[in-house]
């Protein structure tokens, strides 16, 4: 469907947390889009989500982590990319931590780089590249506006799974405003009774 034509290169800052992780990753098994990754990306996320469950005093957090990169990688195993390094030099301009996520994305002809870090993916560098930066939340909400009612399917099924702790349609959306995903929110709200 939609994935045939569009990719979505996701920085590691996204898929760090539990529920923007959740729901674009959702979205991408229900073909809106292809998602694609590297190494690194999934070495920053890996350490970025043991480090959330170390600030929680858990004591199992790197095993969490590894747990988590690991279970992306099954569901998809085609979206590690390699060999994007001779794209590299493209990336000029941007900080030298954040070159890699350019580089992944030209050597996919991704569309988008999902980041929360948009100051460090200039419109003015992306733009002459064919590349665009969008938050999650927005990146979320246009998913979703694309077919609204296979979107609340694909939400609703995500939220079935959700176990510690279960919730309601409306939790989730209170959890995704609190999360910063006001512009999704607000699309779904109408579609509350399906989610």
């Amino acid at each position: 469907m939609f994935a045939n034509r569009f990719t979505a290169t996701i920085d590691a800052c996204v898929l760090a947390g539990v529920l923007r992780r959740n729901l674009i990753l959702t979205l991408a098994q229900w073909e809106f889009f292809r998602v694609r990754w590297s190494d690194e990306i999934l070495g920053e996320t890996e350490r970025a989500i043991a480090g959330l469950f170390a600030k929680k005093g858990d004591l199992n957090a790197a095993e969490k982590g590894a747990k988590a990169r690991a279970s992306m990688e099954k569901a998809f195993e085609d979206a590690m990319v390699s060999g994007y390094a001779r794209y590299l030099p493209m990336c000029e301009g941007v900080d030298p931590g954040d070159a890699h996520v350019i580089a992944v994305a030209l050597k996919t002809q991704a569309q988008v780089i999902v980041t929360d870090n948009l100051k460090h993916f200039p419109a003015t560098l992306l733009e002459p590249l064919n590349l665009e930066a969008k938050s999650a939340d927005a990146f979320i909400a246009d998913t979703i506006a694309l077919d609204i009612g296979r979107a609340v399917a694909a939400i609703h099924q995500m939220r079935q799974r959700l176990e510690r702790p279960a919730m309601t349609a409306s939790d989730l959306l209170v959890m995704m405003d609190a999360n910063g995903l006001t512009t999704a929110v607000n699309i779904l709200q109408p579609h509350e009774a399906s989610l």
